[in-house]
């Protein structure tokens, strides 16, 4: 059991708080400052559905932002920042995963207001925001305490996630910090929109907790306030104007130096589907159970029957074929003795014992283009990294749904199959990590390559060096001598692939605009934001369409 009660409490709290989704709603259904939690052993069931927005669950109280169809789901802002890069893809596999091009629009970097990630992604950040906003204004109306302010900081250090993943995405957006939305929101600047965040982490953290144990595992601490800045001031130059690489640097050891976080020995026990407060290097995740919490769905997406019985997966489940990587990105995995190189699934396949995975098919099945008379054949179970397209598939990026098809492109097992998934939702138990210490680490090295001092912590002198090689000596591979930025995005890959952060990277790094896969070089930096959704700005005359769109 690697779940706490507080994970229980934000599911009840989220129940709670479901059918709120319009700001006439009866006040029986919602907390009111009449039947607020007043003690401390309640205070986490009122900001559960802030972790539970976060998480994959539906919207619940809605906002301004969210417009009558309904709900929004965090995986969709998963799949906004991968698959928008080299990272990740669905392609069609005759015509299935086509879904009216919302994939294919993404990797080729052809999207509009109108791509359902992008209105999505909106509605589940700003829901987000305005659940935050509404639990605030009813806690900042109880009598003064300590636990009022620990629960305001937490809050506000919650809200200013949610706007970090909004302002990294859309750029220029409204800044709301109360609730109910009194009038329709103007647009702000980026600049002003990450001084409110920067501004509003700097007020919680006295307020926010140090401890790290299994009752502030996923919640807001300090650490998760700090790594959060970090981030920020990394990118700072590219969202303000301004580089900010010494603060950046200071974020880092401010964990580095007080914090009690560790590289795990094990890289794979950090994605396993029994992962949890035990991990020592997490600093913020967010927690998933495949019967209470919803959500994680990577055995889902990224497997193919034929490769269940080696992963323990049940005969109930039925995984999607869908998504794989490019040969691209895949070939960064190469480095001697990295065991990250085998997050990824590739070439012949092979059973739970080592031996060859044989599967008795028919010859079409396996191959529709075959001219010879269809036949069984035993073949063994190979994926292809290479993604070549069907004859006639360009339009559609369709590389054909034979079995040749299906294993087109490298598989992630990096979130690892989950036995124990939920076979009629196909969720899985992974907790997804946001925040974890090889992150401040690698961002710290690179801001130190950007320009700010090495500093020492405990007695070491941290060169850029000196942290990327303690990154990749917890997996086996080589220290490195003379890092430089180019070589750091690629670092970058292997250690963070599947967590949501290739898209801010890429971007940080210049190479958004690249060529990769099916998708052409181009010159359109004004993709390095996402437009506002179409029927946003429908309803509210007060934001600005994003330039280019």
């Amino acid at each position: 059991m690697k779940r706490h009660k507080f994970l229980c409490t934000l599911v009840l709290a989220f129940t709670t708080l479901a059918g709120c989704r319009k700001l006439d709603v009866d006040v029986e259904s919602r907390y009111t400052p009449g039947n607020f939690p007043t003690n401390g052993a309640s205070y986490a069931a009122a900001v559960g559905a802030v972790y539970a927005q976060l998480a994959n669950t539906k919207s619940g109280d809605a906002t301004y932002f969210m417009n009558s169809t309904g709900f929004s789901y965090g995986v969709d802002y998963w799949m906004l920042q991968e698959l928008s890069t080299d990272e990740a893809i669905i392609p069609a596999r005759d015509g299935n995963y086509d879904d009216g091009g919302k994939y294919r629009f993404l990797h080729l970097h052809t999207w509009t207001g109108n791509l359902p990630f992008v209105i999505s992604s909106w509605q589940w950040g700003f829901g987000g925001i305005n659940i935050a906003n509404n639990a605030l204004n009813l806690v900042n109306a109880l009598p003064a305490s300590a636990s009022k302010n620990a629960t305001m900081a937490e809050l506000k250090t919650m809200r200013s996630l949610f706007y970090f993943f909004m302002m990294d995405s859309f750029g220029n957006i409204p800044i709301v910090d109360t609730y109910p939305v009194a009038s329709q929101p103007a647009t702000k600047p980026r600049k002003e929109v990450f001084a409110f965040i920067e501004n509003t982490l700097k007020s919680a953290l006295p307020d926010l907790p140090a401890k790290v144990d299994g009752t502030t595992y996923g919640r807001a601490t300090k650490w998760l306030a700090f790594a959060l800045l970090e981030k920020m001031y990394l990118n700072a130059e590219y969202y303000t104007g301004v580089s900010r690489y010494p603060e950046a640097v200071a974020m880092a050891d401010s964990i580095l130096t007080n914090a009690p976080y560790t590289l795990d020995g094990d890289y794979f026990s950090v994605f396993k589907p029994d992962n949890g407060p035990q991990i020592k290097e997490t600093i913020f995740a967010i927690p998933y159970d495949a019967n209470l919490i919803p959500g994680c769905h990577f055995t889902r997406f990224g497997l193919h029957p034929f490769l269940k019985a080696k992963y323990d997966l049940p005969d109930a489940f039925g995984p999607s074929v869908a998504l794989s990587t490019i040969a691209d990105f895949y070939a960064f995995f190469t480095l001697p003795n990295d065991i990250r190189n085998t997050t990824w699934l590739a070439g012949p396949q092979t059973n739970k014992d080592g031996s060859p995975n044989i599967q008795r098919v028919s010859s079409k099945t396996l191959d529709a283009s075959s001219t010879e008379p269809d036949h069984q054949i035993d073949w063994q179970v190979t994926i292809t990294p290479e993604m070549k397209l069907k004859a006639g598939g360009e339009g559609k990026l369709d590389v054909g749904n034979d079995l040749l098809g299906q294993l087109k492109g490298a598989r992630s097992i990096k979130f690892y199959p989950d036995k124990n998934i939920n076979t009629s939702t196909r969720f899985q138990n992974n907790d997804m990590p946001v925040f974890r210490l090889a992150d401040v680490m690698m961002m710290k090295a690179e801001a130190i390559l950007r320009g700010a001092a090495p500093t020492a912590v405990k007695g070491e002198m941290q060169t850029a060096d000196v942290l990327v090689s303690k990154v990749r000596g917890r997996s086996g591979a080589p220290a490195v001598a003379g890092i430089t930025l180019d070589s750091m995005l690629v670092e970058r890959a292997r250690e963070f692939a599947w967590e949501g952060w290739r898209r801010n990277d890429l971007i940080r790094f210049g190479k958004f605009e690249g060529k990769w896969g099916f998708k052409k070089a181009d010159n359109d930096a004004f993709r390095r934001i996402f437009p506002i959704p179409e029927i946003e700005l429908a309803l509210n005359p007060g934001l600005v369409r994003n330039p280019g769109y």
